[in-house]
């Protein structure tokens, strides 16, 4: 087994880069052929999964939190074309790691890396906002605006370091104007919050409860302007997973959702900010689109 590692240095707060040669030596003591190469930048991962798709690895790895998964995905998603993408695996080395815990996945290098060389797949979804994909989860409106607080703050980690960011987006949160259409459905006016899911959990929080990764759907989660008070009472419900029923908040399954918004809107995809001010936002499925190893 020929596997392509694409190891983020930088993730986990720089953590990680000092689990490379670890890493290494896991893949090789279960006999696989591993050739590792870290990441040096921002969307490098991007280019060296793609290129390792095209290159005739038997699975291309993501070693790394969230974001590197991000970017590991998206290379091998247009790789593939319109066709499922080569095997994918994770070594999880981030900080929360949701994908790779809503996944089912093993939490430790060396259980990671049995996965890996038993070679077992499942096809699962995957989703695309514009030009970019995910894999777990992508926002629009208030929950990018938190992920762009979070990149400011240099000294906290963990679910600690995401409630503060949310604390300082609180205090700026103003309403976008947004019209969206989905299945079924549609809105316009003032809204706060979209947040378009793959997997249940995103930033440590279980933001939708009962998501699959293989049901061909995206679990859409929505919040129009709301009072200051309604939103505590939303965000106080979304940390122990009751958010979704709540009175004022639209939970529904989706194949797309199309919106407009004035101003425009960041967007991140799986916690990458790639778009600060979006006026068109176009979300759909890609079902069973990736080939995880599990």
């Amino acid at each position: 087994m020929r596997v392509k590692v694409i190891l983020n240095p930088y993730a986990n707060r720089w953590r990680a880069g000092a689990q490379a040669g670890a890493t290494a030596d896991a893949f090789r003591a279960a006999g696989v052929d591993c050739d590792l190469t870290p990441t040096d930048g921002p969307r490098h991962g991007d280019a060296l999964a793609e290129a390792a798709a095209r290159d005739g690895y038997d699975a291309v790895v993501a070693a790394g939190g969230d974001g590197t998964i991000n970017e590991v995905i998206n290379g091998l998603l247009r790789a593939a074309g319109d066709g499922p993408t080569v095997p994918f695996g994770i070594v999880p080395l981030g900080t929360a790691n949701d994908f790779n815990l809503m996944a089912g996945l093993p939490p430790t290098t060396e259980g990671a890396v049995r996965v890996i060389a038993a070679g077992r797949t499942r096809l699962i979804d995957a989703g695309q906002v514009n030009e970019r994909f995910f894999i777990n989860n992508s926002a629009a409106a208030m929950e990018p605006m938190v992920t762009l607080e979070n990149i400011k703050m240099k000294r906290l980690s963990g679910e600690v370091r995401y409630i503060v960011a949310l604390l300082r987006a609180l205090v700026k949160l103003k309403p976008w104007q947004m019209a969206l259409t989905w299945d079924g459905g549609g809105y316009d006016g003032p809204a706060y919050l979209l947040s378009v899911c793959n997997s249940p959990r995103t930033g440590g929080f279980m933001m939708a409860p009962g998501a699959l990764l293989d049901d061909g759907l995206l679990d859409m989660v929505f919040a129009p302007q709301v009072s200051k008070g309604q939103v505590m009472s939303i965000l106080l419900k979304l940390m122990r997973g009751e958010h979704i029923h709540h009175p004022a908040v639209t939970f529904t399954r989706v194949t797309s959702i199309e919106l407009t918004s004035r101003p425009g809107t960041p967007l991140h995809s799986d916690g990458e900010i790639f778009a600060e001010a979006a006026e068109v936002v176009r979300y759909r499925v890609l079902p069973g689109r990736v080939r995880l190893l599990s």
